[in-house]
């Protein structure tokens, strides 16, 4: 039996009931809510009716129908609601209905879903979800906008103006245009003016910090950003730039001064969406960070100047030290607040180099630099920290070593420093010695780290070559020279170059010599052994009548003292003939130990001064009340490589020296002998004689190097310097063949400027050289042009 066909009266009427119930859920009214059976008996209908047979299939009449349900309760109950209301209200009740109108779009579409499916899939006709929301728009929508409009401009509730821009945007059914034509382009319109006259207002009244505040405004809809963005931030951000950033107690130097980290943030966010609107932010970050860093240098001066001198290296080192805290402390505002932004990154760099390549006292950034890593690295440094904050810190200055630009004469100085820490056993940590130099590495090239790396390795194969010399004696009794030897040898093209003086050495310390040379020959004969006593120190026991005393002497007084054990009595043209000394050196040496504190010789005459005619002998009444007391500290500096405060923060390694005598004056006690050496042709090497000391001075006597020696430093830089210049022009003229003038010192300037920043005239200068030396040659028609000559 076939079912009853429905009737499209009978039908709408039961549909008609539940969107009379769907209403008065949305407007408030007492009613349940849908049942999973309600539900089921409306779609249920829909479905029989657009199912049956023609003439009974209702689907186009039920179609017409759907939208006829939104148009009478727009029209019965939506716009009455919203005529009677203005401004803010209006909108409140224009949000509230729109959200009803979504909620009960998306209920009819339910109930009425076989229509979608099946009758207006095939006919191509518009979906239920778009009927529901043109209706909203035909009847509602054009209503009201103009009046929605100027209400929004006015509107201060943040989340009521998003759910009424929202409208505008959602009633385009995925397009822009009703929000665009309708809303955005009178918004536009009237931004300009409009916050024309709130910036006037505000850049006279506000802080910059408050004005910023005002001005990161997110009401619009995101669509807007690009388009409003340029009004906005031209009235507000631009137009004022000037105003807003030099303002005397708010503007961007006081926020940088006072460390206000969130206005600084903010002031990025606003200006990084401007053409070119950080250039003034980062105009002023530059000059603020190079006067704060020019300061530090201006009082390390000044106390420098108003201190002891002893207290000199002090002020230097903490100059560095304040350095690396103010570079912390920038970086983490290009980090934090300007979001690594390279314009900042360029602005610390530029303000960075400006101040960390100025002398202080006369001492260039790159010195200090390598003095502080010294401090640090070496036993008994003044800079008392743990593994992790040294690590830290090397690390720090490597980054600060990047801002200087002669890189060159810190690696001349670092090495310097690097030598005696090694050749002393200074180094507090051979990690942290690795380390730097990989960091270095890193930094600036394996070229430059390469003889550092040369003076570790030459230590680690010494210690192996000492213990195959103990072996040989071990095996070669007879040879044994009776003292107990070290001998560092080392290779002459990766250390600095010592003094040397052509002193006679006693008969003992040759046997020493000869001895190790005969062993050192056993293993290659394509080297050879060169020697220098110019850091040397002795212990020797001195008998004298009180008691016995141990003095600490250098090589050179050494061998003066143990010229008495053979004669009571010498002159002192014979002590020069023994000794092969010249008279300025042979007069500091008998001062230092006849007319200073420890008098262990006695001169005739009795004076402070001494002459050629004097006459010296062995003082057997000194006494002193310590048993070892330190003689060689009263040398003058022509003896010595270094200066006294510099070289007794030494930590040396001894080893005993065993005499067979009858009854010397003066004995050894203790010897290290240090020998460099050269592959193939040997010019510049030495030996050394080291002897024990084992005390730490405090870091006010531990200054920067003397004169004499930076001085060497420069001129060695300046001479190395000379060839990199000639190997960069031939370098670069090898490949080009032919160059202009200006090109040429260019790119000569550009290929050395990692290591150092050449001289306009000293390039000019080598180009000349490279001329008369046929690897060059001026273009006979055009002199600024040049030829390589192959």
């Amino acid at each position: 039996m076939e079912n009853k066909a429905i009737g499209l009266d009978k039908g709408w009427d039961y549909m008609q009931k539940g969107i009379t119930k769907l209403k008065r859920i949305l407007e408030g009214l007492p009613e349940p809510p849908f049942t999973s059976e309600e539900y089921m008996m409306l779609y249920t209908t829909i479905y029989n009716m657009c199912t049956q047979k023609p003439p009974h299939d209702h689907s186009q009449q039920l179609y017409d129908k759907y939208r006829e349900a939104f148009e009478e309760y727009i029209s019965s109950t939506v716009l009455p609601s919203l005529r009677e209301k203005h401004d803010e209200f209006m909108l409140r009740e224009l949000a509230k209905r729109w959200a009803n109108h979504k909620v009960m779009v998306r209920w009819l579409s339910r109930f009425f879903h076989y229509l979608d499916r099946y009758f207006i899939a095939r006919r191509s006709l518009p979906t239920l979800n778009e009927v529901g929301l043109t209706c909203f728009r035909d009847l509602v929508y054009q209503e009201v906008h103009a009046k929605v409009k100027d209400a929004v401009i006015t509107l201060i509730d943040r989340a009521l103006l998003k759910n009424v821009l929202d409208i505008f945007v959602e009633i385009g059914m995925g397009k822009m245009d009703r929000y665009e034509d309708d809303f955005e382009a009178d918004m536009l319109q009237d931004t300009g003016a409009y916050y024309s006259r709130k910036a006037s207002s505000w850049i006279e009244e506000d802080s910059c910090p408050d004005y910023m505040l005002k001005a990161m405004s997110h009401y619009l809809h995101s669509s807007s950003e690009t388009k409003l963005s340029e009004k906005v931030q031209n009235e507000l951000l631009v137009a004022y730039a000037n105003r807003l950033l030099e303002k005397e107690h708010s503007g961007c130097r006081p926020l940088l001064r006072d460390d206000k980290v969130e206005d600084l943030s903010r002031m990025y966010r606003l200006y990084c969406k401007i053409p070119r609107g950080l250039d003034p932010v980062a105009n002023i970050f530059k000059p603020h960070i190079t006067a704060e860093g020019t300061a530090l240098v201006q009082q390390a001066e000044d106390a420098t100047s108003n201190q002891a001198s002893s207290a000199t290296g002090v002020q230097e080192q903490v100059l560095i030290r304040r350095t690396i805290e103010l570079h912390d402390k920038y970086m983490a505002y290009v980090t934090d607040c300007f979001q690594n932004h390279t314009l900042f990154h360029k602005a610390l760099k530029e303000a960075f180099e400006v101040f960390c390549n100025k002398t202080v006292t006369g001492n260039s950034s790159a010195e200090l630099l390598a003095t502080f890593c010294d401090n640090i690295l070496k036993k008994g440094g003044s800079e008392k920290l743990s593994d992790e904050v040294i690590e830290e810190t090397l690390e720090k200055v490597v980054k600060l070593l990047a801002y200087i630009s002669d890189k060159d004469l810190f690696a001349e100085f670092y090495r310097k420093k690097l030598a005696r820490r090694l050749l002393f056993d200074r180094s507090a940590n051979d990690d942290h010695k690795r380390s730097i130099l990989t960091k270095l590495k890193q930094q600036c090239g394996g070229q430059f780290t390469s003889k550092m790396e040369g003076m570790v390795t030459d230590l680690t194969l010494a210690r192996e070559n000492q213990a195959n010399y103990e072996d040989y004696l071990r095996s070669n009794s007879a040879a044994h020279p009776g003292i107990d030897l070290t001998v560092t040898v080392l290779t002459t093209g990766f250390w600095p170059s010592y003094k040397s003086f052509d002193l006679n050495l006693p008969a003992e310390m040759v046997k020493c010599v000869e001895v190790f040379r005969g062993f050192y020959e056993t293993k290659t004969k394509h080297r050879k052994l060169t020697w220098i006593y110019s850091l040397g120190t002795c212990h020797i026991n001195g008998k004298f009548e009180q008691k016995i005393i141990e003095l600490i002497v250098l090589t050179y007084q050494a061998a003066v003292l143990l010229l008495f054990n053979a004669s009571d009595r010498l002159s002192y043209s014979e002590i020069m003939a023994h000794l092969n000394l010249t008279h300025d050196d042979l007069l500091r040496l008998l001062h230092s130990l006849s007319c200073a504190k420890y008098k262990i010789l006695s001169k005739e005459p009795n004076t402070k001064t001494i002459s050629h005619g004097d006459y010296f002998e062995f003082n057997s009444k000194f006494t002193d009340k310590l048993r070892r007391i330190k003689v060689w500290e009263i040398l003058p500096l022509s003896f010595r490589e270094f200066s006294p405060c510099t070289f007794i923060s030494w930590n040396l390694v001894y080893l005993l020296l065993r005499f067979q005598n009858s009854d010397p004056k003066f004995v050894f006690r203790e010897q290290l002998i240090l020998c460099k050496t050269n592959i193939g042709n040997c010019r510049n090497c030495f030996l050394e004689d080291i002897f024990y000391l084992n005390f730490v001075n405090s870091p006010s006597k531990v200054p920067l190097p003397p004169v004499d020696e930076r001085k060497k430093v420069v001129e060695d830089v300046d001479k190395d310097r000379r060839y990199a210049i000639d190997a960069a022009l031939v370098r670069i003229m090898k490949s080009r063949k032919v160059l202009g003038h200006q090109q040429l010192v260019s790119e000569c300037v550009e290929q050395l400027s990692r290591m150092f920043k050449p001289d306009i005239k000293a390039i000019k200068k080598r180009m000349e050289d490279l001329i008369t030396r046929d690897y060059l040659e001026r273009d006979k028609e055009n002199q600024n042009m040049f030829r390589y000559l192959a």
